[in-house]
């Protein structure tokens, strides 16, 4: 295993906080939140956006985008280092293998609308320097495993509600409550999964 560059782990971690914090106040464009949730047609309509009152801006829509697509690029090969350590099997290898799936899908949206703007989708960092960056090497029995992806999934879950008040469109806000949705299902799940205590509280999420 290639040794990761010592900055590779603070910028998945800064990358992680930006978007949480609202990067770039994390306001999208319409022509931005029409690509994202595939219509095509609003955002070829230059009347739509000018009634909307909201200026195209690519090159910062496509910034904020990447943010998020790191994210997915993160989530996804953890998964595929759970998958390949050998200690998640039958309904729980494949309920690792659909959520991977789902970030893949979520990836493959953001990346999608980043090249339609005219911009350069992040691409995956090598294998082994997520595997570093993630301490794979310290993964020795499957609680560990999902012990991870708890910890991602309920960070990803709280960095896109941590966005929604930024948006100023309503329908990016809820393309964001969605993804949202997605990551909380598969931490309460895997919360079940492990055995572990459900929130005894209400609001556990995006605070």
């Amino acid at each position: 295993m290639s040794m990761i560059k010592p900055a590779t782990r603070p910028l998945l971690d800064a990358g992680r906080r930006s978007f949480m914090s609202g990067s770039g106040k994390a306001v999208l464009s319409a022509t931005a939140v029409a690509l994202l949730v595939g219509c095509e047609s609003m955002a070829a309509d230059k009347s739509k956006m000018a009634q909307a009152g909201m200026a195209s801006d690519p090159e910062a829509d496509a910034a904020i985008l990447n943010v998020a697509l790191g994210l997915e690029h993160q989530a996804i090969a953890a998964y595929q280092v759970g998958a390949e350590s050998g200690l998640l099997k039958g309904k729980v290898l494949d309920t690792a293998v659909l959520f991977q799936s789902q970030h893949k899908e979520h990836r493959d949206a953001l990346a999608s609308t980043v090249a339609k703007l005219g911009a350069q989708p992040v691409q995956p960092l090598p294998m082994s320097d997520y595997a570093q960056s993630l301490d794979a090497g310290a993964i020795r029995t499957r609680a560990d495993v999902l012990a991870l992806a708890m910890r991602l999934e309920k960070e990803a879950a709280n960095a896109y509600l941590g966005v929604i008040p930024s948006f100023t469109d309503d329908q990016l806000a809820q393309v964001a409550g969605r993804i949202a949705a997605d990551e909380t299902m598969h931490w309460t799940t895997l919360t079940v999964v492990t055995g572990e205590m459900l929130p005894q509280h209400a609001l556990s999420f995006g605070g």
